[in-house]
Formats: C-alpha cells, sequence, structure tokens
C-alpha cells in the first residue's frame, strides 16, 4: 500500500479505537473519486442500522462524485437514521480530512437532524 494509505488507515485507526471505547453509534463514510459512502454502526461495531451512497437509485441519476451529491447522501442518510431511531452519532471520517465532500456530507446530516 501507498504511504498516504497508510497514513489514512492508521488515522482512522485511532479515531474508531475512542469511539469503540464512548461506545458511540458511528457515522462511517467512505469516499472515492466517483462516489460517496456512508453507514450507521450500531456501538457493538458488528450491526450496520443505516446506509446511504451516492449508488442508491434516486442519486445515482446526476453527477456522483461532487459536493452536491455527498450533501444529499448527508440528508439521506439522516432520514434513515431518524427511521432508525438513531439521533446522537460519532463522526467517523475514516482519516479522510474534514474539508470538501466530507465536510459536505457532515453538514448535510446535521441539517437532517443527526447531533455530532
Amino acid at each position: 500500500m501507498s504511504d498516504k494509505k497508510v497514513s489514512r488507515l492508521r488515522r482512522a485507526r485511532r479515531a474508531r479505537f475512542k469511539m469503540r471505547e464512548l461506545r458511540a453509534v458511528r457515522l462511517s463514510i467512505h469516499r472515492t473519486p466517483r462516489h460517496m459512502y456512508a453507514q450507521l454502526i450500531a456501538a457493538s461495531g458488528d450491526v450496520v442500522l443505516a446506509s446511504a451512497s451516492t449508488l442508491d437509485k434516486d442519486l445515482r441519476a446526476g453527477a456522483t462524485g461532487n459536493v452536491a451529491a455527498a450533501a444529499s447522501v448527508g440528508k439521506l442518510i439522516a432520514d434513515r437514521a431518524k427511521a432508525a431511531g438513531v439521533t446522537k452519532v460519532a463522526f467517523d471520517r475514516s482519516g479522510f480530512k474534514f474539508h470538501g465532500r466530507v465536510k459536505a456530507l457532515a453538514d448535510a446530516a446535521r441539517e437532517g437532524g443527526l447531533e455530532f
């Protein structure tokens, strides 16, 4: 693996350990050049409560790798979290920098009613 990816995974591991220690429901994201993915993972770490991505049928129609698409994924995951009965989460950015698409997804999820 490249040094860049190893560093990102090291940052992610450190943050996830802290979230596991706090027993918090995680809003975990993954970013690729083409798509954005978001999952709500239970505090135990073994159950996915809800998920959303730009691969969903209603979001796939337009561009999938830009800030607007990330914001729509954030709104969708917030709606699905409310349906699952989750309002408070810990934001797991998976080692990615908090700017651009990651920030857009987080802001949209906050506007949708998630607290983190």
